[in-house]
Parts: C-alpha cells; structure tokens; sequence
C-alpha cells in the first residue's frame, strides 16, 4: 500500500484478521480434558437415535424392550372394545375377563347374549384382525345374572332372608 490513497476497509478488515490470525498460532493451546461416553457425529440428512422421536415410536420400542407385548395386546382387546366390535354391539355387552385366550362376555339380556352367541365366529374374526389370532381364541356369552342376597365376605348356606317371611 502506498502513502497517499486512503485505506479502504476491506484492506483494514484483512490485517486485523491476518494478525488475529498469527497472534492465535503463536499462543499455545490449552489440553481437552475428553469426558467418557459416545462420542456425537453428524447424523446426516435423516433422524438419528439422539433426534426428538414421536412419542408412539418409543412407547412401541419401550414395549418391545420390556417383553410387555402380550399384556398390551390383552389390555387393547378392553380398551378398544367399541371399536372392534362397532357401537351398537357394544353398548348392548362388556368384556368381563380373559383367561387362556377364552373372553368372557357378558350381555345386558338374555336375548342379546343369543345375539352375540350366533355373531361370535364373526367377533372373533374382527377380534383376530384387530389384536392377533393368538389372544383372544373361544368367545363365551352369558347373560345377566340374578341378583345375589348374599351380603359381604361371609355366608350361612340355607334359605336365607326368605326363611323368616312364613
């Protein structure tokens, strides 16, 4: 650069970096302590492991983890009961229990319960398409259930309240 034009900043931006350049080589640089564990790399375009997740992936990742497949199969045969067998069925009878792949429904009258009783190789279908073959396996309807005069954990056998009426 010569004396007479003026310094265009452009040329005053290059110095100062050429010296702020020279002024980080010469200072010696401090040692990096490494701390323990898996070292991050760039995942690239797609998500990688570390990335937000939707929440179904990891409740389904969780599931597969704990072997909990089985009960949640179970607990989905309960939870989408309407679903599975439509609306109208479903508010006429409820799962009760399922033990050894038997599902034990039970329906609001005597007449539903023949109902479903003819329509169960078709409940079955939907509930083998739904959940799995392996769940649910025998249907067995009952019926409503007389009410019971037994009051509490312990009972005398014996006609009951009806052997004081005469």
């Amino acid at each position: 650069m010569s004396d007479d034009r003026p310094a265009r900043p452009s040329d005053i931006a290059r110095a100062a970096l050429e010296a702020a350049r020279a002024a980080s080589a010469s200072r010696p640089r401090p040692t990096r302590r490494r701390i323990a564990g898996p070292r991050r790399t760039w995942t690239g375009p797609r998500p990688g492991a570390d990335d937000p997740q939707p929440l179904g992936n990891l409740v389904d990742a969780l599931v597969d983890q704990q072997d909990w497949s089985a009960r949640t199969k179970v607990g989905s045969v309960f939870g989408r009961w309407d679903a599975i067998v439509g609306p109208d069925i479903a508010s006429h009878c409820r799962p009760q229990t399922l033990t050894e792949g038997e599902l034990l429904v039970v329906a609001e009258s005597t007449a539903w319960a023949t109902q479903l009783r003819l329509l169960a190789p078709s409940i079955l279908g939907k509930l083998r398409a739904q959940v799995g073959g392996d769940v649910v396996t025998r249907l067995r309807v009952v019926g409503p259930t007389a009410p019971s005069w037994k009051k509490g954990p312990r009972s005398v056998r014996g006609r009951g309240p009806r052997d004081t009426y005469g």
